[in-house]
């Protein structure tokens, strides 16, 4: 029974890898696509609202210890 299910599993995460790969041969879309473009920004923004809070625990931590 273990073995069915070890087989079954492996057989799901090889179709799962196939699917990967087709997805990776995939042309990039460009530049203008204004979703993708959005979405970017938003990353952007993400990133730097993170960094900027990083930061201000890094500062946070050192007042703590000094």
């Amino acid at each position: 029974m273990d073995e069915d299910r070890s087989s079954r599993a492996l057989a799901r995460i090889q179709q799962a890898l196939a699917r990967i790969e087709v997805a990776a041969r995939r042309p990039v879309p460009s530049t203008g696509n204004t979703d993708l473009d959005q979405l970017s920004a938003r990353h952007d923004r993400l990133r730097g609202a993170v960094q900027q809070s990083l930061e201000q625990l890094d500062q946070l931590i050192e007042g703590t210890q000094g």
